[in-house]
């Protein structure tokens, strides 16, 4: 009888715990965009190489 009254402690120990820590994920932001790391797959990276290609105007000749 201990031992259920144990693993239901432990258990309840556990949920407790994924509960604050998806409270915690939920107020620092985690979950504010749903729709952009979806569609960013399908976006090209290299606007953003060739623009590091490029020197900056204080490196131009």
């Amino acid at each position: 009888m201990i031992i259920i009254v144990l693993l239901i402690f432990i258990s309840l120990c556990i949920a407790g715990f994924f509960l604050l820590t998806y409270i915690w994920a939920v107020k620092s932001g985690q979950y504010d965009d749903t729709y952009s790391p979806g569609i960013r797959i399908l976006f090209d990276e290299q606007s953003r190489n060739e623009e590091k290609d490029e020197p900056g105007e204080d490196q131009k000749v």
